[in-house]
């Protein structure tokens, strides 16, 4: 008689992992199911038993990605210094997507935009948002909280997305130094 296949959490998160990589290289129309499953160890059953389906798993990896992204913006402790804070949390932005760097493009993939709507991106948001509005009365150029967090969002966006296509100049301890340095606010005008 055959061993029963054990499908626990380990074999779920080994899925998740294998098939972050199938997605951030190949896309989701060139994802196969029977490649992840071999590279994770196990077979095509594990994802229906564990996920329902092919589009299952696929979705269970983009709500890992934010859920991973989530955890590492909230450890950043919460001061009395709201642009200290800001700062830290455009650090861990980074830290993020340089430790899931699969999660973080499967994430923010063409295929995968309509997710952004809905609750596990809105949270992410929400609290780039929260810090951006502890900020002092002037601390912002006039700008409202949803409209500087968006720039900021932007700005750390781009610079992870290009650092993580390799085409950033310099190496890792440069890339780091380059992205402190830009989310440092200007120095004021006067």
């Amino acid at each position: 008689m055959a061993r029963p296949r054990i499908h626990d959490d380990v074999l779920r998160t080994r899925l998740l992992e294998h098939a972050s990589r199938a997605l951030s290289e190949h896309g989701a129309a060139s994802m196969s199911l029977r490649t992840v499953t071999a590279a994770a160890g196990t077979t095509t059953a594990a994802v229906y038993t564990l996920f329902g389906s092919r589009d299952g798993l696929i979705a269970a990896v983009v709500d890992e990605g934010f859920e991973r992204f989530g955890r590492h913006l909230a450890a950043v402790p919460r001061t009395d210094d709201p642009g200290s804070d800001l700062f830290a949390l455009g650090l861990a932005y980074r830290e993020s997507a340089l430790a899931d760097p699969h999660f973080y493009r499967v994430m923010f993939a063409a295929e995968v935009v309509p997710r952004l709507k809905d609750t596990l991106a809105e949270p992410t948001f929400g609290v780039l948002r929260d810090a951006v509005a502890r900020l002092p009365a002037g601390a912002t150029g006039g700008e409202g909280p949803d409209q500087m967090a968006l720039r900021l969002w932007g700005l750390a966006h781009g610079l992870v997305s290009l650092e993580l296509a390799g085409l950033l100049p310099g190496d890792a301890a440069e890339h780091a130094h380059r992205y402190a340095e830009a989310l440092r606010p200007a120095p004021a005008r006067g």
